[in-house]
C-alpha cells in the first residue's frame, strides 16, 4: 500500500469552494481500482492550509486516477483557488491500524 500526503495553502476565502470540490473528489476516487481511503484535514491553526491523505494499493492506481473525468472535473473546479503549488510526500504503509478494522 501507497500513502500520499499533499499540504495545499488555499487564497483566502476559497476555502468552501476548494473544500467542496476535494469533497467531490474522495467521494468519486472510492469506486476506483486500489483506492482504499483519504482524509482531507485542516490545521487549526492555519485554516487557509489543508492536508489531503490519499492511501492506494499502488502508486499506478493513483495515477490512474488522475486520469479519470471526475478527477478532471475537479481540478477545473480547484483551479484557481490554491495558493502557490501543492507539495506531496509518497509514503510505503508499513501497518494500517483502525478502528473496527
Amino acid at each position: 500500500m501507497m500513502t500520499i500526503v499533499t499540504h495545499v495553502t488555499l487564497k483566502q476565502g476559497a476555502e468552501p469552494e476548494w473544500d467542496a470540490a476535494m469533497r467531490e473528489r474522495l467521494a468519486a476516487a472510492t469506486g476506483r481500482p486500489g483506492w482504499i481511503g483519504g482524509q482531507l484535514l485542516m490545521p487549526m491553526d492555519k485554516l487557509n492550509r489543508r492536508v489531503i491523505i490519499g492511501t492506494w494499493q499502488t502508486r499506478a492506481d493513483w495515477e490512474a486516477w488522475h486520469k479519470d473525468e471526475a478527477f478532471e472535473h475537479t481540478r477545473q473546479r480547484m483551479e484557481g483557488l490554491e495558493d502557490g503549488a501543492a507539495e506531496n510526500w509518497w509514503h510505503e504503509v508499513l501497518d494500517d491500524v483502525r478502528h473496527g478494522a
